[in-house]
């Protein structure tokens, strides 16, 4: 009678062997797809952010007519995304990954209970640091959408001379502008909770009666016989991807206010601060034409 280990080591080895070479084409096609992916969604973002400025300023969207719009402003912010996100990465990589690599280099990771003190007050130190790194950014891109989006739309300047006309706005106005910072936080954060609450409640309502059929789906199956098979398999791989198609569908709806709310609020604040935008929200009314003198009756 065969032993329990020579049983355990057979089970165990019925597995195909992993073989590292499978792994080199992996790495190769995910250098590529990665980065491939990121650009074109960087690429429909920065197209479909002016789309959403021209959808709030008209009160009514024409996805096909403003993309083709704002070509020219659209790929100019694209390039400025790219650009912003080589220099937060570059930023990170001084600011946390030098302290990082210097303290490896020096054997505090090595012998971490010699350097205690130095990796504390290094930590804290770098959290601060990683912190206020992160606020900043924050803050370019969110104000780079709100405010330096409408003046590339407007009059097709580039998003550093927007920038060079917002820090001039920014330093005659620093109050008004550190409220707006507080106060969209606020109501972000808000937003947040609000929407995550109607998500959950929108999980559990699709979920909850699907998945009770699915699991009768399964029994009947069972009792019918069937098993795990290609057709099978096939089968809850689409009912799954049309559920989960489903939930986005519905995520997207549940979101829709929100992604109006602050660019409509961004573009209020702006106006009054911003003369071409001003123009375009608040037009003259049309002139009055003059009242005809009366009639003189004929003698």
């Amino acid at each position: 009678m065969p032993s329990s280990a020579g049983t355990h080591h057979r089970s165990f080895t019925a597995f195909p062997a992993w073989d590292p070479a499978l792994l080199i084409p992996l790495v190769l096609i995910a250098a590529i797809v990665i980065p491939v992916l990121w650009l074109l969604f960087v690429y429909i973002n920065s197209r479909m952010r002016f789309v959403l400025f021209d959808s709030i300023i008209a009160k009514k969207c024409d996805v096909r007519r403003m993309w083709r719009e704002r070509r020219r402003p659209a790929l100019q912010y694209f390039l400025w995304q790219i650009a912003f996100s080589a220099v937060a990465l570059v930023g990170i990589f001084l600011f946390i990954g030098l302290p990082a690599l210097a303290a490896f280099a020096m054997g505090w990771f090595s012998e971490p209970r010699e350097h205690l003190a130095g990796l504390i007050l290094g930590g804290i130190a770098v959290f601060f640091v990683f912190f206020a790194l992160m606020l900043l950014l924050m803050l370019v891109h969110v104000f780079t959408k709100d405010f330096v989006v409408p003046q590339m739309a407007l009059e097709g300047i580039s998003a550093f001379e927007g920038w060079r006309r917002l820090l001039t706005q920014i330093d005659s106005e620093r109050s008004r502008y550190a409220g707006y910072a507080g106060m969209k936080l606020i109501l972000s954060i808000g937003a947040a909770f609000a929407v995550g609450i109607a998500a959950i409640i929108l999980i559990i309502a699709v979920l909850l009666p699907i998945g009770g059929l699915g699991f009768i789906s399964v029994l009947l199956g069972h009792g019918a016989g069937l098993t795990w098979n290609v057709f099978t398999i096939t089968l809850a791989v689409v009912a799954g991807s049309i559920v989960l198609l489903l939930l986005l569908y519905g995520l997207s709806l549940i979101s829709v206010p929100v992604i109006v709310f602050f660019p409509a609020y961004s573009i209020q604040f702006f106006s009054a601060r911003y003369a071409p935008l001003a123009r375009l929200i608040y037009p003259a009314p049309p002139p009055i034409p003059p009242a005809e003198p009366p009639a003189v009756p004929a003698i």
